[in-house]
């Protein structure tokens, strides 16, 4: 089997309560991965599951949860909990499988089941089709007997654990003391844990975005909706400000003129920092073709690398194992630092930020722009079928482009893993003829698509 018929690019992810995330589908993933993780020793298996505050959460939630049971595996509740949280609860609780219920920036509406193996990091594809193939041979096959169903309970202290164990990655030589902090959790699954870190830190916290309501998470507010971020920070006249997603894998910081700082500044912050200390490992970064030259240059010009990855933070992560790096992300804010977690976590990597911040003592604001961007601009076409990248004309203005750009700017034409798009996407030093280029080919990819 190799056409996946639930799985995603992260996971299975979906409109609540339309195929595939269904309550049944839900049981038939309990089922198919319980089945698979559990090994054939006499030892009790485990899965642990987290969440974020989303409605139908209260839907998912018991379905995965009988099929993980009716198959004899104990199953242990985190609750509301950060999905790099749910990562590093299967390490420290020995869980044969954790599972996060989120669709991370995606209103309230749309939710999704992400998977991690024992090891804390998400499946590779051949266990999720390994999964998928079992999903759909039957639900009464390899029941547990009666006597053998899993056992379920609540992690209650699961919150407070990883509070300490994001704590522990602030330099203890640091405090937050003096450091005024917007903290916008989304309304998502970080809004009790965040505020908490900072605040034992010794920070002064202004709170946005921590009343969740089952409907709210990601609405006019989070890592998507910075301006509420903006707005607090101006109000309160703060330090700086920090926005999650829904499930607080990703980050946004804006300083304090309310200036955004996306993830490629981020990472060239956290990675001069670490290069300086003698804590950055693999001689550079790891990023998607979507960062920007700009970061290439700058890394360049301190003799660091920066590798490059198809899109997505598991082929991100997939660089950083095979090369020995320990920083790595998106331009999106999806940030990795493998030294603490096994996938991307804004609270933590913000908490490097405010190291550099305390330390420098200087405001945000010297620190928001490490390097001038280039020139970029991204469009998607639609299409309705065939495969427009192969036409004669497309390839031709294609190679014109590149022509054109004569190693002064880089090109990313592609189509979409998850939706019927071309993604156009080009940079360069002359934005004029960036704009042209990107007009030019989203022109012949449509004339291709028609």
């Amino acid at each position: 089997m190799n056409k996946r018929a639930y799985f995603g690019t992260d996971g299975i992810r979906g409109e609540a309560n339309h195929h595939p995330m269904t309550a049944e589908v839900a049981l038939r993933v309990g089922l198919a991965a319980g089945k698979i993780f559990m090994s054939r020793d006499e030892r009790r298996h485990m899965v642990v599951i987290g969440k974020d505050t989303r409605l139908s959460g209260y839907m998912v939630e018991p379905a995965l949860v009988a099929g993980f049971a009716s198959v004899g595996m104990d199953v242990r509740l985190l609750g509301p909990m950060p999905t790099p949280g749910v990562a590093m609860m299967t390490r420290s609780l020995r869980a044969d499988l954790g599972v996060m219920i989120s669709a991370s920036h995606n209103a309230y509406v749309d939710n999704g089941i992400k998977l991690f193996g024992p090891d804390g990091y998400k499946l590779s594809d051949e266990r999720e089709l390994e999964i998928e193939a079992l999903m759909d041979q039957g639900l009464a096959d390899g029941l547990a007997p009666s006597t053998s169903l899993g056992r379920v309970a609540r992690v209650d202290d699961s919150q407070a654990r990883y509070v300490e164990i994001a704590k522990a990655t602030f330099p203890r030589r640091l405090s937050l003391a003096g450091l005024r902090v917007v903290i916008d959790c989304a309304n998502g699954a970080a809004y009790k844990i965040a505020p908490v870190v900072l605040y034992e830190l010794g920070a002064e916290v202004i709170k946005v975005g921590v009343e969740p309501n089952g409907t709210n998470i990601n609405e006019d507010c989070g890592s998507t909706h910075p301006a509420a971020m903006v707005r607090a920070v101006k109000e309160f006249r703060a330090d700086i400000g920090i926005a999650l997603d829904g499930d607080a894998d990703r980050l946004v910081i804006c300083d304090e003129k309310g200036q955004i700082v996306d993830g490629d500044q981020i990472m060239a912050l956290i990675a001069d920092d670490w290069a300086a200390r003698g804590k950055l490992r693999g001689s550079g970064v790891v990023a998607t073709v979507y960062s920007n030259l700009g970061l290439e240059r700058f890394l360049a010009e301190r003799n660091l690398k920066l590798e490059r990855t198809a899109v997505g933070d598991r082929a991100v992560m997939m660089r950083m194992r095979s090369g020995d790096y320990n920083l790595g992300g998106e331009q999106s804010g999806h940030i990795i630092m493998s030294d603490f977690s096994t996938t991307g976590d804004g609270l933590l990597c913000a908490l490097q930020v405010l190291a550099v911040l305390k330390e420098g003592d200087k405001p945000m604001s010297t620190l928001a722009r490490q390097f001038e961007p280039v020139p970029q601009k991204l469009e998607n076409v639609r299409f309705a079928g065939g495969k427009p990248l192969e036409s004669a004309q497309v390839k031709a203005v294609l190679a014109d482009a590149e022509k054109r750009l004569n190693g002064s700017g880089r090109l990313v034409v592609r189509a979409s893993g998850t939706e019927p798009l071309i993604r156009i996407m080009a940079e360069g030093d002359d934005e004029k003829l960036v704009d042209q280029l990107v007009r030019e080919i989203a022109g012949a990819v449509k004339k291709a698509a028609a």
